[in-house]
């Protein structure tokens, strides 16, 4: 394999769980050198969230590939020390404390930047580093309801339920990166040499997925509620029963689409019905189509229903459970299944690499480490110390 696209670009993760450690994953994924730090005595939280296997969450693998694990004890001065010293060797640092955190240890932006002008600090927090919200502590799960998400997941008849992940977390994470390479891009590309700070707030990471939902109540006064698994507006497109007891989601909200599906289904006289011309038109008949659809794919089984679908080239699928992912041959032909050696349990599934790059492909090196696996090696290759400095360190609690 040749050089990989991060390949040179020095990572420092401080911070822990799973928005900031989500992000440096994925540097890390493409050669970028990933340095976790960790408390000495537990590490990130995440080693035992979830299932447990000797010890160690099943989860922390595949959060934690490709990183090396130094611990550090944030809350001494010769660890707060250490990070100044890391900090002059590495290009982006990041964070997820609550704000004003790395402050208190003397390493807030300006601190940092006076040692290394060219640093990139990419800082996650619940509701930003300004702001009156500033200092409450903030999850993911109160950032998807803060910022609407929370408010249409779900039935109408039924309180609002949460989307099975945490991903109000993954997209801060996804906005961190993409901060973090036009960071890059505006010191080294445009040769500036500037360093700056990128503030991701959670709520605002789940705001800029909302869609049309703000300018449609501006505008119109309309509030979005939840609509199960319909998509008003946008028609058809829902989740359907069929004949053994399986669903399929159909989504035939274009217009050729429409004509398509209903010419599967045997009724040519609705495809042509100037009442479904366009989608604004079928929005108004929803319940209507709906009903005439599912009455459709009740009449046969799934595999059946997605006979007629494939072949009418209708977008549709089955609605996947983790075996059914496991056991698609489209997912292990595109490597997206892949296992990698973990010492104490073998070889261990976890989920392949995004995006496919065509000459700097992503790659799994290794699997979460041990708590403090890389401590010795990255303080002997970043910084001054010998090996009795470190070891007078290990000895205080310092690492």
């Amino acid at each position: 394999m040749g050089k990989k696209a991060l390949e040179g670009l020095r990572v420092l993760e401080m911070g822990q769980l799973i928005a900031g450690p989500s992000a440096s994953r994925l540097l890390g994924e493409f050669g970028a050198e990933i340095i976790k730090v960790e408390t000495p005595e537990t590490g990130d939280p995440i080693r035992n969230w979830r299932v447990v296997e000797n010890g160690t969450s099943l989860w922390w693998y595949v959060q934690s590939r490709n990183k090396k694990s130094v611990t550090i004890n944030l809350r001494e001065a010769e660890g707060q020390q250490l990070i100044r010293e890391l900090v002059k060797e590495i290009d982006i640092l990041i964070e997820n404390f609550r704000p004003g955190t790395m402050e208190k240890w003397g390493l807030g932006y300006e601190d940092l930047k006076a040692i290394n002008p060219g640093l990139i600090m990419i800082r996650v927090s619940g509701y930003g580093q300004d702001g009156p919200y500033r200092d409450k502590p903030g999850f993911g799960s109160i950032a998807e309801a803060l910022g609407g998400l929370r408010y249409i997941t779900g039935y109408p008849d039924r309180p609002p339920t949460r989307v099975g992940i945490s991903i109000g977390d993954s997209l801060s994470a996804l906005y961190s990166v993409i901060g973090a390479l036009m960071a890059v891009f505006h010191r080294d590309v445009n040769k500036t040499g500037e360093g700056q700070v990128i503030d991701v707030a959670l709520y605002e990471s789940v705001f800029s997925m909302m869609e049309s939902t703000l300018p449609e109540f501006d505008r119109k006064g309309v509030i979005r509620e939840r609509t199960g698994s319909t998509l008003p507006g946008i028609t058809p497109s829902n989740t359907y029963l069929c004949a053994d007891g399986k669903y399929v989601v159909i989504g035939a909200n274009g217009d050729a689409i429409f004509k398509r599906l209903m010419n599967a289904m045997g009724r040519a006289d609705t495809a042509e019905d100037p009442r479904f011309e366009n989608n604004s038109k079928r929005s108004e008949h929803a319940d209507y189509l709906d009903n005439l659809i599912e009455d459709w794919t009740k009449s046969m089984p799934f595999d059946e229903v997605m006979r007629h679908l494939d072949e009418a080239k209708v977008p549709a699928g089955a609605i996947y459970s983790i075996e059914d992912i496991v056991n698609d041959p489209h997912y292990h032909s595109r490597q997206m299944i892949q296992e990698v050696n973990v010492e104490e349990l073998g070889k261990l599934k976890m989920p392949g690499i995004v995006p496919k790059m065509s000459e700097t492909p992503g790659q799994i090196e290794w699997a979460g480490p041990k708590l403090g696996q890389h401590t010795e090696g990255v303080l002997a290759d970043k910084t001054n110390l010998s090996t009795e400095d470190i070891q007078v360190l290990r000895e205080k609690g310092i690492i």
